[in-house]
């Protein structure tokens, strides 16, 4: 019916590119995304205030978005199975490369072939095609958010290039480099960190941790308070850390930092619940864009790229896909790890 898949593998089957300023295949050329001038090394997508109602109040305050401009577009639109098929059955299903005689420039779509599930007769009937695992949405959303606000040098976005675009883009003015007497540039804390002090005794919080056997792994020997950081964590630790911990452990935060992670875990707690409720999860579409615009205000622009915008089209899946449990890979790691030996002669 569907398929299951991290994003790098998104390009191999759906044959839509993974890279460049088109990365959402939901919304195409629709999107917003841009780069940075000094942090250039990916587009950015802010997406989340034009999903958001007009009379919202994110939408009165463009502070903190998009270069001090404000958003006035609507939602951005998306394609149905018929439109797709229209559009793509002039495409090649073999090319020499990824870009090369297609009907459009890379301008205005990111596809690289046309893949050979469009040669099934009900694949564009199929409201739900290509499933972008949860799994790997929420790990890659833990590791940005605990990198990040526990202040691992080598894994968090917040670097003085980051800094420097903030003049550019005029927002978060209290984050901006400070010259310092030697006229030498200097980060100012972000309150949305934690300094070294606190960071090692959450650490030595967690190192000191004991979880009920089978709920999940040892997490305190991933805890390291030498360096300041967490080490070999699997998708399973990361699944109970962002949906049941974080709260307990970045509680010390400011309040309307904690409040907006708090949302965040329970958003996803929420969607990976074993009852799912239609008029619930409408409501949690609703909320995401919310939760991330109130994010947007908080961390810097390098922060948000494509695995958390992703999170936007989370609860439509679910309302098509019916439970997560359906369409994520847990069971088929599962099923790697511990494989179970049928006997051929029963």
């Amino acid at each position: 019916m569907w398929t299951i898949n991290d994003f790098p593998a998104y390009v191999m089957l759906s044959k839509w590119g993974t890279k460049g300023k088109l990365v959402c295949p939901h919304y195409m050329e629709d999107t917003k995304a841009f780069k940075l001038r000094h942090e250039a090394k990916k587009f950015l997508v802010w997406l989340s205030l034009m999903i958001l109602s007009n009379k919202s109040s994110f939408r009165k305050s463009p502070r903190r978005f998009l270069k001090n401009k404000a958003e006035l577009d609507g939602p951005p639109y998306s394609m149905n199975g018929n439109q797709l098929w229209g559009f793509l059955r002039d495409f090649p299903k073999v090319t020499n490369g990824p870009f090369e005689n297609l009907p459009r420039s890379r301008q205005f779509h990111n596809w690289t072939k046309r893949s050979i599930f469009w040669d099934l007769p009900y694949w564009k009937d199929n409201l739900l095609r290509h499933n972008l695992d949860v799994m790997h949405i929420e790990k890659n959303f833990f590791d940005n958010v605990f990198n990040t606000v526990m202040d691992v040098k080598s894994k968090m976005k917040d670097n003085q290039k980051a800094r420097m675009d903030l003049t550019e883009l005029g927002i978060q003015g209290d984050l901006e480099l400070v010259q310092l007497q030697n006229e030498k540039l200097a980060k100012s804390k972000a309150n949305y960190t934690f300094s070294p002090k606190d960071a090692k005794s959450n650490y030595k919080w967690i190192s000191e941790l004991k979880m009920s056997y089978g709920y999940a792994s040892n997490i305190a020997r991933h805890a390291n308070l030498d360096k300041g950081s967490m080490h070999g964590m699997k998708s399973r630790v990361s699944y109970v850390f962002m949906e049941c911990l974080l709260p307990i452990v970045f509680q010390s935060l400011p309040e309307f930092v904690w409040n907006a992670l708090v949302e965040l875990c329970q958003f996803f707690k929420d969607l990976c619940c074993n009852t799912l409720r239609m008029n619930y999860v409408i409501i949690m579409k609703e909320n995401i864009s919310i939760i991330l615009c109130k994010l947007e205000r908080i961390f810097l622009s390098t922060f948000f790229d494509s695995m958390e915008h992703f999170v936007i089209h989370l609860p439509m899946k679910a309302i098509l896909g019916d439970h997560i449990q359906y369409w994520w890979v847990y069971p088929f790691e599962r099923w790697d790890h511990f494989p179970i030996n049928f006997n051929v002669n029963h």
